[in-house]
């Protein structure tokens, strides 16, 4: 449905509010980048507001670092946040002042139990083989049995007769006892909340209407329940995606490549339109769609197209998908992005006239590449000095009867009437006519004297962009070298 409405599960209609929550504990993890499109394509698909919290509370792993790395990725993608974003560490008085709240109503008690007792709790607990969980036993004791000035610790009063239902957008009606759900610990005895509750308060305090996250968080929402009933606050509509899988079948992980967008970016030479494509689709489709830029998605995406098994991630459809955006993305945009790995690879700066000389390349060089890294390969002929280091495959390609024919060849294109594409290709056809070779033959070693390597541009394009002048030195310095 569009427009700025949307129908909640207790048919209320209200302004749609998404939001994307990351731990700054490193770099914006791929499969965070999906839960960030989803909830962001959400909003835009209902016209509301997508926002982004840094969940910061756990202070000994969260860095600074990783916060500015979070915001690089959402920036590269196009998924910043309608609002600044919220902090939660900032906001520990607001959930110091809940979790009181609910201890005053009757909702959470003080538990005085200590680490000692708990952990000698659990050690019986793993010997007869039950389920580690705290035991209640402060949960009905008079508060005058406390020991005076001891530190205590407010836990969630849970529910322990009846069952929990949440109807989950992605994952169906799903059903917890509520005996399984524990005393969980709402405020520590240093008054700091825990990531429960924090969670929970963020979410009703910045208006969220649809919690949009990943389904290893299912468990989570059912002991969030228990905060928002106890506050008498409206629930948000849940909705677990499945993680993204390895193309192995197992959770994505380091070994199946590379977790973090900065690296999609940096390392493997990605564009970030055909990244957010790639997304989209990993457990989420319209009909035979492949190609689905943002604008599209936008106008296509609900929840009710995610599917319920993970999606496995495969390296080799990103790729295509990214060769499918190169070739329709701005040849000035792309020159700026390939410069500074050409640049890279040669180890030096490129000259002035480089970066224009990129754009007017990437119409030869855009066609057959599937990333950025393959465009600046394929540009590092431009810019090499003379002579030429050969690999083996073009040094195998320059014997003495393709030097005599490199030769014939420097001639034809010196007496050339102008230096464009239609001319070259004639002079060197005429001189293939002359050989009596099919032009592959002459244009093979050619490839190989002026780029070093036996795979490039268009021989005719590789001779116009070079221009005359450099075209002629490295044919000429192929027979000097000789």
């Amino acid at each position: 449905m569009s427009g700025n409405m949307a129908v909640n599960a207790t048919g209320m209609n209200k302004p749609v509010v998404t939001r994307f929550a990351p731990s700054p504990t490193g770099f914006l993890h791929i499969g965070g980048a999906r839960t960030a499109l989803f909830n962001w394509l959400f909003a835009r698909h209902h016209g509301g507001k997508f926002l982004v919290r840094i969940e910061d509370t756990d202070r000994a792993r969260s860095t600074e670092e990783a916060v500015a790395a979070i915001f690089d990725g959402l920036d590269w993608l196009g998924l910043g946040g309608d609002e600044p974003p919220v902090f939660q560490f900032e906001r520990t008085p607001r959930h110091a002042e809940v979790a009181n709240a609910m201890l005053g109503g009757g909702h959470a008690y003080k538990c005085y139990a200590t680490p000692e007792e708990l952990a000698a709790l659990r050690e019986e607990q793993r010997a007869a083989k039950k389920p580690m969980r705290y035991d209640g036993r402060w949960r009905d004791r008079a508060p005058e049995e406390a020991p005076e000035g001891a530190p205590f610790v407010i836990r969630l009063k849970a529910p322990r007769e009846g069952e929990t239902v949440i109807e989950d957008a992605v994952q169906g009606r799903v059903v917890v006892q509520n005996a399984e759900l524990d005393d969980m610990i709402l405020l520590r005895s240093d008054g700091t909340p825990t990531y429960m509750l924090a969670v929970v308060v963020d979410d009703h305090d910045m208006g969220v209407t649809h919690v949009i996250r990943g389904d290893d968080h299912l468990n989570n929402a059912f002991r969030q329940l228990c905060i928002l009933r106890a506050m008498e606050w409206e629930e948000p509509i849940y909705a677990h995606i499945p993680l993204i899988h390895g193309s192995d079948g197992a959770k994505l992980s380091k070994r199946h490549g590379a977790l973090g967008v900065d690296a999609y970016r940096d390392e493997m030479g990605m564009l970030p339109e055909a990244v957010l494509n790639y997304l989209l689709r990993l457990g989420w489709g319209h009909g035979d769609e492949e190609f689905i830029p943002v604008a599209r998605a936008i106008e296509l995406f609900d929840i009710a197209g995610v599917g319920r098994s993970p999606s496995r991630f495969d390296i080799k459809k990103l790729e295509n998908l990214n060769g499918h955006y190169l070739r329709e993305a701005d040849d000035v945009r792309l020159a700026a992005l390939v410069a500074p790995r050409v640049e890279a690879r040669l180890g030096k700066a490129l000259p002035d006239t480089g970066l224009a000389l990129l754009g007017e390349a990437m119409a030869s060089l855009k066609p057959r590449a599937k990333t950025l890294n393959e465009i600046a390969e394929g540009a590092e002929f431009l810019f090499k000095n003379c002579p030429l280091d050969f690999d083996e495959k073009a040094s195998a390609l320059l014997d003495d009867s393709a030097r005599a024919l490199l030769a014939k060849t420097a001639d034809a294109l010196s007496i050339a009437p102008n230096w464009t594409v239609e001319a070259i290709e004639d002079a060197i056809r005429r001189v293939a006519e002359d050989a009596g070779l099919a032009l592959g033959k002459v244009a093979q070693p050619l490839r190989a004297a002026l780029t070093g390597r036996t795979v490039s541009p268009g021989i005719f394009d590789v001779l116009f962009l070079l221009g005359k002048e450099e075209s002629l030195e490295r044919l000429t310095a192929v027979g000097t070298h000789g």
